[in-house]
């Protein structure tokens, strides 16, 4: 069963938020932060896709309300 690439990536970016939530809480004495980027870049993918879909989505109700408003 092959999976799909959409499958993968929509797993990746929740993955990424728990990876870095379980660096924070695992780190010991060092004051370094090297799990930051990658819980942000795992937040930046979901609110992107978010805002990205949405937008999609009021692209087409406008298509939607021009065909009503010509008939």
């Amino acid at each position: 069963m092959k999976l799909e690439k959409a499958y993968i990536f929509s797993l990746a970016a929740p993955l990424m938020i728990f990876l870095s939530i379980i660096g924070f809480v695992a780190r010991k004495e060092t004051k370094k932060i090297f799990y930051l980027p990658i819980g942000l870049m795992g937040i930046f993918i979901i609110l992107e896709k978010e805002f990205s879909q949405g937008q999609q989505r009021k692209k087409i109700l406008n298509k939607i309300r021009s065909y009503k408003q010509i008939k």
